[in-house]
């Protein structure tokens, strides 16, 4: 695939670069004794850490790329319906994480081609966790230093084999509710565990969960680079509805429920 001087080749290493020096300028936020938070159109929360991320990997994305379709959290009013090859950013997924300085919050680039998700990145830079996907498309996380520069020991990944007497579940921290724990009741559950932003997809990615249902509502730009991971360790991310596969490019960029699992966990219906 070659767009607007885009390959999976020369898109993977200037998105790992671009979430990493915006987690830098996060954490330069996130350490001061103070920041701005404003109140979105929507009653959702936008610091200071948001728009600063969002114009940093906006404008390497735009000079690595020029021309590409990008959808930004911060700027998505601006673009409409993305049609369905596109870049797809949150700078800052977790505001109120980020805010209540609980440390899990992401940032999230991704790749969307023909509707579906196929190249992403998920960094979190107070926990100094990274994960992407390589060029070939198999996800891993890096260990170490995470010099922007060059990439350095990952380790792939690979989402579990559940069992489904058994089974390990992540839900929100920020956004739990009765709807969630009444759908989780249908299964056996040996453990839950929580995490804010992004990071619910990576923790199935990784095999330390086998289920994350999200019944409530979300953005593309929340999901795409968490969903890119996921499908790169083996996982899956359908919606709530039906069981079909999430799609992305949606008019208003809004998705529907949605469950991501590792295959082999038995799906209930809604």
């Amino acid at each position: 695939m070659e767009l607007s001087g885009l390959t999976h080749e020369t898109l993977v290493p200037v998105i790992r670069r671009l979430a990493l020096e915006a987690g830098a300028r996060i954490m330069e936020i996130y350490d001061a004794d103070d920041f701005d938070v404003k109140v979105k159109s929507d009653a959702s929360p936008v610091t200071e850490a948001d728009e600063a991320a969002d114009a940093l990997i906006s404008e390497g994305l735009r000079a690595a790329f020029p021309g590409m379709l990008l959808v930004t959290e911060e700027q998505a009013v601006t673009h409409g319906a993305a049609g369905d090859t596109f870049l797809i950013v949150d700078p800052l997924d977790g505001t109120k994480e980020f805010i209540n300085r609980r440390g899990d919050f992401t940032v999230n680039i991704a790749l969307v081609e023909n509707g579906v998700p196929t190249r992403g990145v998920v960094y979190a830079p107070a926990k100094g966790r990274m994960f992407f996907t390589l060029p070939d498309g198999s996800s891993v996380e890096e260990l170490g230093a995470l010099d922007p520069e060059h990439i350095g020991e990952t380790r792939k990944l690979q989402v579990s084999r559940p069992d489904n007497g058994a089974l390990m579940v992540v839900a929100s921290k920020s956004h739990r509710d009765q709807a969630t724990d009444d759908y989780i009741a249908k299964y056996k559950v040996r453990d839950m565990t929580s995490a804010g932003s992004s990071l619910k997809f990576c923790l199935v990615a990784t095999g330390e969960a086998d289920l994350y249902p999200r019944v409530g509502r979300t953005m593309e730009w929340d999901t795409a680079a968490g969903h890119a991971v996921l499908a790169g360790a083996g996982g899956r991310v359908v919606r709530f509805d039906d069981h079909t596969p999430l799609r992305y490019g949606k008019p208003g960029h809004a998705n529907p429920f949605f469950i991501a699992y590792a295959p082999g966990v038995a799906l209930k219906g809604a």
